[in-house]
């Protein structure tokens, strides 16, 4: 079997060009692969169009690229505590679609399986499916809605991308990944949308077939952190007791 090991995040993006589009996996700070986003920034590809739940956060995660203007295009459902990306999208600087948070994560899957859409009934009657959401640059177009017993349902496009960068709890040589509770969260769904996904892996192991969460199939390149690296993880809002 092929061993898809990379010595650095660095070599993981190295093939990485201006305008590519990605696909990241994360829920706010939890399960985002920082360290893969930062190896991005240093090469300081531009014009990049990204997949994600949320836009990271100021100064972090894909909120360092966002800031640095490396993002034209966000397709997101939630703009979050992001102010930077609140101004980008109000100021026409960035074009912004947002979409229900599950038909996010059925348009990714289903572009990992080959399903090319699909209906649902999140959105119907709402912005999402009769057009005229600000996306920044301008203003979402309507989506074909039919009617299934009786209910009504929007048509929603399947999600692929040329990379997905995502992160693991563990791996193994192979690319079968292993998430730590919800640090899970979109990192699989972003993993099958990826045309080359990219794990960066806090473990590198070998794994019963039964605990395999996501298979290496869908992973075309291991990133193994250091351990500096695997415990450096942000903290989006610190709350204490007194």
């Amino acid at each position: 079997m092929t061993d898809k090991v990379v010595a650095s995040a660095a070599e993981a993006v190295a093939d990485v060009r201006d305008g590519a589009s990605f696909a990241v996996g994360g829920f706010g700070l939890s399960g985002v692969p920082t360290v893969l986003i930062q190896a991005l920034h240093d090469r300081n590809v531009r014009d990049l169009a990204v997949v994600s739940n949320n836009c990271g956060v100021d100064g972090g995660g894909l909120g360092v690229l966002l800031a640095d203007g490396r993002i034209s295009r966000v397709t997101a459902s939630y703009i979050g505590e992001n102010k930077e990306f609140a101004r980008r999208l109000l100021a026409g600087e960035l074009e912004v679609e947002l979409v229900p948070q599950g038909s996010l994560a059925e348009r990714l899957r289903a572009g990992g399986c080959g399903i090319p859409a699909f209906y649902t009934p999140a959105g119907v009657g709402t912005q999402v499916a009769e057009g005229g959401m600000p996306m920044g640059t301008g203003l979402s177009e309507p989506k074909e809605v039919r009617r299934f017993d009786g209910r009504e349902y929007v048509l929603e496009h399947a999600i692929t991308t040329d990379y997905a960068l995502v992160r693991a709890a563990r791996a193994d040589r192979h690319g079968n990944l292993v998430f730590n509770k919800s640090a899970r969260n979109f990192n699989p769904l972003a993993a099958m949308a990826g045309r080359v996904t990219i794990a960066e892996v806090e473990e590198l192991t070998d794994l019963d077939p039964d605990e395999v969460h996501l298979p290496g199939v869908f992973v075309q390149r291991v990133v193994v952190l250091t351990p500096a690296q695997a415990v450096r993880k942000g903290i989006e809002k610190l709350t204490v007791r007194a």
